[in-house]
């Protein structure tokens, strides 16, 4: 594995964008799938480093995410030049705008007028996807196809004493998966609206980042954010604001997403390792009690 630098950043950009060369470069963030690098004050520089299928994300946010922006009411890290893969480095990068904003894992969402900035922002997203746009991997279609890693994670989760009342978790999934499936056409989703992916300023929503995962498919999928993202008292708001309202089978598909995307977070949060996140345990502990009432520890 090639080993991430400032230096190599800016030999990336000297060979392929030497316009952008002269900025400054420090390392701003690494997630699961790339790492970001700051470029100057405006632009970023991401590229794959930990996984495989890194490099059709960053091809894919680079073809969609441009014509998405415009039309997006809070900030999103619009792809602006891309780099191929070369000798220095082999694997495709992109350099796109920079979002400021803490992730809400380290700075939650706290106050309730955060469910009218999530609502606007899904609505304004939540349009028909045209021929030819990204199919999702394994979300925003049918949660049965969810139901194999559902179990395998609140087992996992109860047997490491994260979960005591796995039947009240269980009741939640099983009402989701029966709810009537979403019979309209494929909208666009973000798709991975986990806390880290959304960005706050004094408690306020200011942004959304990585748009990987970006596909086209059922919104309840995204709908789901709302449990492990916005306080205590504010789902209600954030349903009346959404638009068209969630019909009640969009609402028990979206706790089901939800459910699977809380035991994700419990799971990453109580993982010691390299991989383990614990800013993450809290938000999904948060939803499993806001999603079943009794759930979590």
């Amino acid at each position: 594995m090639v080993e991430l630098s400032a230096e190599l950043v800016r030999d990336l950009l000297r060979d392929q964008h030497p316009d952008l060369a002269g900025l400054p470069v420090r390392l701003g963030a690494r997630g699961w799938d790339n790492q970001l690098w700051r470029l100057g004050d405006d632009l970023a520089v991401r590229l794959p480093w930990a996984t495989s299928h890194a490099d059709d994300l960053l091809r894919k946010e680079y073809a969609w995410v441009p014509t998405l922006a415009p039309h997006l009411p809070l900030p999103v890290p619009v792809p602006l030049r891309i780099g191929e893969p070369s000798e220095r480095f082999a694997r495709p990068w992109l350099v796109t705008t920079w979002v400021p904003g803490a992730p809400a894992d380290r700075e939650p969402v706290g106050e309730a007028a955060g469910a009218e900035s999530l609502a606007a922002f899904l609505t304004a997203l939540h349009r028909p996807a045209p021929p030819g746009a990204p199919a999702g991997r394994d979300r925003g279609g049918p949660l049965t196809g969810a139901a194999e890693g559902f179990e395998r994670m609140l087992a996992d989760a109860a047997g490491r004493g994260l979960v005591h009342d796995t039947e009240a978790v269980r009741a939640v999934w099983q009402d989701a998966v029966a709810a009537p499936a979403w019979a309209g056409p494929a909208m666009w989703i973000h798709a991975d609206l986990h806390p880290a992916n959304v960005l706050t300023a004094d408690g306020s929503l200011c942004g959304v980042i990585d748009f990987g995962d970006l596909c086209a498919g059922d919104p309840a999928c995204d709908l789901a954010a709302a449990w492990i993202l916005l306080p205590d008292g504010a789902l209600d708001r954030f349903h009346a604001a959404y638009r068209p309202s969630p019909d009640p089978a969009m609402l028990r598909r979206a706790r089901g997403w939800a459910l699977g995307r809380a035991l994700t977070c419990v799971l990453i949060g109580a993982d010691d390792g390299p991989g383990g996140k614990p800013t993450w345990g809290p938000p999904g502990l948060a939803s499993l009690r806001r999603l079943t009432g009794s759930a979590g520890t």
